[in-house]
């Protein structure tokens, strides 16, 4: 998380009377104060959903636990079931169905559907992603004699889309499946213009965002309008996962609230003005890895982590001096409070914080586990006595600080540093906007 770079004059806050400083001008959170006030629905609304979504998730496992003949109507449901982000309902359903699969695959004498590019894909990546061992040799018999894949595949979007997916599973030194992701990818955006809806749209929007490469969350909200369009979809099932996301919404509104009023509370934006005001971005990050409900803990410490670490990046790459910051290596190798004492102003703060969050840590995940809590701290002081970028940059590539300056100017066009490009949109789908039903 490099910043850009410019030279200012700004007074200290410490002995000396000025230094010259650098800037990186960041802009303000373009959140404001949206996120301080949690708009609760009544409990008995609240109360009615849950019951209304419990009653809807039996049906959706009776569905994947009643048994389907057709191998392809069960791997397909699995898979809507995946894509629309409701999985972790039925982990255990889900296991056991990819189980009973995996062991029917081992019988040398089952051949159904082994012609179904469609489907031999979409075993290959439900199986894979699940952790089983599963060969790609299977997609050899879609090639010619000549090794290039079966011109006649082309005719199959369906097919062609399924195995671009499963492409994505591959390891290294899986030759198959890197000819099979060019091929694919080549011969989908020649024809994505071409397909009907929702294929087209399904297509288009893999091209650039693979499955495997998603966030879940994002992915299960453009998936809701692709399925929506399909005419075999499921009313049962769509309609529980939006009720589901909604739900889940309105319990990351509430947890996302709590960590922008701890946030307000630290003044950060008037104690260190030069730092990125990007908690709710922090928050948005951590929600793409751990979204269910049981991951709270999870989300609010590691959130609070990493807004901190993005505050004192800012404070290594952006403003303090040589002096001040290997005064501040010192406090965080020694991690105790009495260091304090030996840090400008503007550090205290920062490093009152820290401190702060590790110890809520601690103190949340129990003695039984406090362990943990001193590896995260030795992760964070290595991380603290590594070189500031800039100056790191200079050294690997010979440049000036006027050089690495202006590349960094480059390369930290992102949706961090510059949230109202592209992130804002997805937090507005992850944290504001509901799913209409």
């Amino acid at each position: 998380m490099s910043a850009l770079l410019s030279e200012v004059a700004a007074p200290t806050q410490n002995a000396m009377p000025e230094t010259n400083r650098r800037s990186a001008d960041f802009h303000p959170s373009i959140w404001g104060d949206h996120f301080l006030t949690y708009a609760s629905d009544s409990l008995e609304t609240e109360e009615n959903l849950e019951q209304k979504v419990q009653e809807m998730k039996e049906a959706v496992r009776r569905m994947l636990t009643s048994p389907i003949e057709n191998l392809s109507q069960k791997l397909n449901l699995i898979d809507v079931i995946q894509r629309l982000g409701v999985s972790y309902q039925f982990e255990n359903e889900i296991e056991k169905s990819l189980q009973q699969l995996h062991m029917t695959l081992q019988d040398s004498n089952d051949h159904e559907n082994d012609d179904d590019l469609y489907t031999v894909a979409l075993q290959f990546r439900l199986l894979r992603q699940q952790g089983y061992r599963i060969s790609c040799d299977k997609f050899t018999k879609f090639k010619e004699s000549n090794g290039n894949f079966k011109e006649s595949l082309i005719s199959d979007a369906r097919g062609m889309l399924s195995l671009y997916e499963a492409t994505y599973l591959k390891i290294h030194g899986e030759a198959i499946l890197d000819e099979a992701l060019v091929f694919t990818a080549t011969h989908l955006e020649s024809i994505a213009s071409h397909l009907s809806p929702p294929l087209a749209a399904q297509v288009s929007h893999a091209l650039k965002q693979p499955i495997h490469k998603g966030l879940p969350r994002l992915e299960a909200r453009h998936f809701f309008t692709i399925y929506q369009e399909d005419p075999s979809h499921d009313k049962v099932l769509l309609t529980f996962a939006k009720l589901d996301f909604n739900l889940l919404q309105k319990m990351h509104q509430k947890e996302v609230s709590d960590l922008a009023r701890w946030w307000k509370d630290l003044n950060f934006t008037r104690e260190l003005p030069f730092i990125r005001d990007r908690m709710i971005e922090c928050y948005f990050w951590i929600l793409g890895v751990y979204f269910e409900p049981e991951y709270l803990l999870a989300r609010r410490i590691l959130t609070k982590v990493i807004a901190m670490t993005s505050a004192i990046d800012d404070i290594y790459d952006v403003y303090g001096t040589p002096e001040e910051l290997e005064l501040f290596n010192q406090a965080i190798e020694r991690w105790d409070i009495s260091a304090i004492d030996q840090l400008p102003e503007y550090m205290k703060v920062c490093y009152q914080a820290l401190l702060d969050v590790y110890c809520e840590m601690e103190e949340k995940v129990g003695e039984g586990r406090s362990y943990r809590v001193k590896y995260a701290i030795e992760a964070f002081e290595q991380k603290s006595a590594s070189t500031p970028a800039v100056e790191c940059y200079m050294t690997q590539h010979g440049a000036t600080e006027e050089e690495a300056i202006n590349d960094f100017r480059i390369q930290d066009e992102d949706g961090y540093t510059h949230a109202g490009v592209v992130l804002k949109d997805f937090v507005s789908s992850m944290l504001i906007e509901p799913v209409p039903l």
